[in-house]
């Protein structure tokens, strides 16, 4: 393996300068902008929305709030480098390039277990959704029929996975739109029972119904629905005038993304009491299942059973485009640079399958437990990854600032805006060491970061 301080400066376009095997750029705006939608509207929304609620109470809308006010400032510093240099592996080759060696190790690696650990957590949810229909059958088997369909997808090319994911977000769009006016009407028709009205938001020990600590704790499972997210930098490399198409894509996604998780949670909160809600299961289904509109209940499950699908279809591409980058970078084997005649990257593709197939050994030995043990894990990469590229964008800004060039989709309130992003994500890691759900993901990261410099150490002495 090359060494990371010696790999030279490689980006797609190097790569097609030097006839090497390139990503293809068959990508357009509407896919970049819902393969981001894609990312991050899915099991967090329509599942991991359970245990929010029962912290935080109707105060979860702030919570939402406020974490979306954080992902939209980080989109706009990862837009700023990606517009500037479009290349595969996105916010890695950022952090390798401006910040040194083993933060582009670091921060591709971490990137790549977390999107393999959402791919499993999203797995795991789609077999839970299916046990809506099928209880007898256990979650393993539907995590297996799912992984082997989705990656069989991914492996024709790239606009047959834009096209795929571009369907698959639309279908979770326009079914959220179709229940927030499902639910509107049930609210102020009378037709929503007897337990349907707009005071349940404060009906219930008021607004803050768990108080401040309630609302804090929840923003540690909050921040999982935002994750995804900044695949709009990892489509850089396959996006067709990336210069135009990722600024669109950043401000539109994020306001799409808060109108439709604060949207969606008003019409459920006011619609049952949030104190009814259980975190086994998907709030949504099991609150028009329990207002006797079963039809729509079953309609639902199965447009977030397309959720869950949709989301680990958008990990799949993530994670072969980061292991490519990364071989590209010398900071993994260069056999994953291989691509198919499609300009599918197919070694990479396979190697992040065969990690993710142990979702089915993992349902197997502990079907009740899988869901919340890996959306631990994965909150805690996602707030390293996201601590990366804040500080990967200060060494970026400072060195534009050196060559006296202008950027041209600046981030907003830098460099204050970096800081507080930091501080916030700190602040959740800090929660997270205070709750026994998430302690061990917390106490596993500076273990995991550890690793990953030790193994970069040892490549790096190999290498000379």
């Amino acid at each position: 393996m090359k060494n990371a301080s010696t790999a030279s400066d490689a980006s797609v376009s190097d790569a097609a300068s030097k006839n090497e095997p390139t990503l293809q750029r068959g990508l357009q705006n509407r896919h970049i902008q819902l393969i981001a939608l894609g990312g991050a509207i899915g099991t967090g929304l329509f599942l991991g929305i359970g245990p929010a609620i029962q912290m935080a109470g109707p105060a979860v809308l702030l919570g939402y709030g406020v974490a979306g006010i954080i992902a939209f400032l980080i989109m706009r510093q990862l837009g700023e480098m990606v517009v500037e240099e479009p290349v595969s592996g996105s916010f890695a080759h950022f952090a390798w390039k401006y910040w040194g060696p083993f933060a582009g190790f670091l921060s591709g690696w971490n990137y790549w277990v977390m999107f393999v650990l959402v791919g499993m957590a999203e797995l795991t949810a789609a077999g839970i959704y299916m046990q809506y229909w099928l209880p007898d059958v256990p979650t393993w088997i539907w995590a297996a029929v799912f992984f082997i369909i989705i990656n069989a997808v991914n492996l024709v090319n790239v606009r047959l996975y834009g096209e795929t994911e571009f369907w698959f977000a639309l279908i979770k769009v326009l079914a959220i739109i179709g229940m927030i006016g499902f639910g509107l009407w049930l609210l102020f028709s009378g037709h929503g029972g007897e337990h349907a009205s707009i005071d349940n938001l404060w009906r219930y020990n008021g607004f803050f119904a768990t108080g401040w600590h309630g609302l804090l704790l929840s923003l540690a499972v909050i921040m999982f629905s935002f994750g995804g997210l900044e695949l709009i930098g990892i489509t850089a490399a396959e996006a067709r005038d990336p210069q135009k198409s990722i600024p669109k894509a950043v401000n539109q996604v994020v306001y799409r993304i808060l109108l439709f998780y604060i949207g969606s949670l008003v019409v459920l909160l006011a619609l049952y009491p949030w104190v009814e809600v259980k975190s086994n299961s998907s709030p949504f289904v099991m609150i028009f299942h329990n207002l006797d509109s079963n039809v729509v209940a079953s309609a639902l499950n199965f447009v977030i059973l397309v959720a869950s699908l949709s989301v680990y279809n958008s990990g799949v591409y993530s994670n072969s485009r980061m292991l490519f980058g990364l071989s590209v970078q010398g900071n993994a084997p260069k056999f994953l640079t291989r691509v198919s005649h499609r300009g599918v990257p197919v070694n990479s593709l396979m190697l992040s399958g065969a990690i993710t197939s142990l979702v089915v050994l993992i349902n197997y030995l502990l079907p009740q437990k899988a869901f919340s043990l890996l959306m631990a894990l994965v909150v805690a990469t996602l707030l390293l990854n996201w601590i990366m590229i804040c500080l990967a964008h200060l060494r970026f800004r400072a060195a534009m600032r050196r060559k006296g060039r202008e950027t041209q989709f600046k981030a907003l309130l830098y460099p204050a805006g970096n800081y507080l992003c930091i501080a916030f994500l700190a602040l959740i890691l800090v929660l997270m060491c205070t709750m026994d759900d998430m302690r061990l993901s917390a106490i596993l990261l500076p273990v995991w970061i550890i690793f990953l410099f030790i193994a970069f150490t040892v490549l790096r002495r190999k290498a000379h």
